[in-house]
């Protein structure tokens, strides 16, 4: 197997890891870790995995004047992307936290209108109002029925938002630093972040840790080990071989991913049942997003050959 089918098998892996962590995450909140608590778990285990890792690799120095700037991004990358996933994750179906996601392209897409003052043609334009549609449209199907609420939603939407602009952010800190730099300083300051949010230390004195069973340990082991740093080491190895554009497309299988991922952890008895949660309606409403999605990408290919 070449190098490049590594790197597609390596994403294939990476947003498997991402696909099965939303149902995993759901089974540990709130019965037995709040999503604060959660939170700091997962980033401050990522934060020594990483700073462990750089042990071993060699050190760049970070100038001063970029630190201000890796604050920033572990503000919108780390603290205020995790707290809004976990807390919407909380409050919302696994199925509807994978969809949401998938929104992320698009957000990306109209930050880098107004923050880098990229172009939008077209095309773009129609993907942006399409996918946005679906997601409004998504969101409102969330009744509490299915174990989802429209503030769930509105917290899993902001997750996206704050994502993208952590990808604008970093985007020149990634081409003046190696990526493992610039995600551990992004990831050491989230956890301060994190930590001083009054509410983490609160939930940490609440929570009777000697009655969480084994298995919770297991899910929440994954979620630091599996889903933050796996599914990082991995995709900085896909990103040697194949472009930026072609690494995030994979972000589409996540839903996909969320629902094998529910049917099977369910036939198995290592999830509660939520298949309840897929609907044909949320299913049309996820391929309205999978089209405007489509569009906005579509639309940065017809950009590069134009401007051959």
């Amino acid at each position: 197997m070449g190098n490049t089918a590594k790197a597609h098998v390596a994403l294939f892996f990476v947003n498997a890891l991402y696909g099965a962590n939303n149902i995993v995450a759901k089974d540990v909140m709130p019965a037995y870790l709040t999503p604060n608590v959660f939170i700091a778990f997962r980033v401050l285990g990522a934060t020594f995995l990483f700073w462990l890792v750089s042990l071993f690799t060699k050190r760049e120095k970070v100038a001063k004047k970029d630190l201000l700037k890796l604050a920033v991004c572990g503000i919108f990358g780390v603290a205020v992307n995790q707290l809004c996933f976990f807390h919407g994750l909380n409050h919302s179906s696994a199925i509807n936290s994978g969809i949401i996601m998938t929104l992320n392209p698009i957000m990306v897409a109209i930050m880098a209108f107004f923050i880098l003052k990229e172009t939008m043609n077209t095309i773009k334009i129609t993907g942006v109002l399409i996918g946005a549609t679906g997601a409004v449209f998504l969101a409102l199907q969330s009744d509490g029925t299915d174990g989802s609420t429209l503030f769930g939603d509105i917290l899993l939407f902001i997750n996206a938002v704050s994502y993208a602009i952590y990808l604008i952010l970093v985007k020149p800190l990634m081409q003046k630093y190696s990526a493992l730099t610039v995600t551990t300083y992004v990831f050491t300051f989230g956890a301060m972040y994190v930590l001083l949010f009054p509410q983490t230390l609160i939930d940490f004195t609440l929570i009777d840790f000697s009655s969480i069973p084994f298995g919770i340990w297991l899910r929440i082991t994954y979620v630091i080990i599996g889903v933050t740093f796996f599914t990082y080491l991995l995709t900085m190895y896909a990103m040697k071989f194949l472009s930026a554009s072609v690494t995030s497309t994979y972000i589409y299988l996540q839903p996909v991913m969320v629902i094998v991922f529910a049917y099977l952890f369910y036939a198995i008895s290592l999830s509660e049942d939520y298949t309840k949660s897929i609907t044909a309606i949320k299913l049309l409403w996820m391929c309205v997003i999978f089209a405007g999605v489509y569009m906005v990408v579509r639309s940065e290919g017809i950009k590069k050959r134009f401007k051959r």
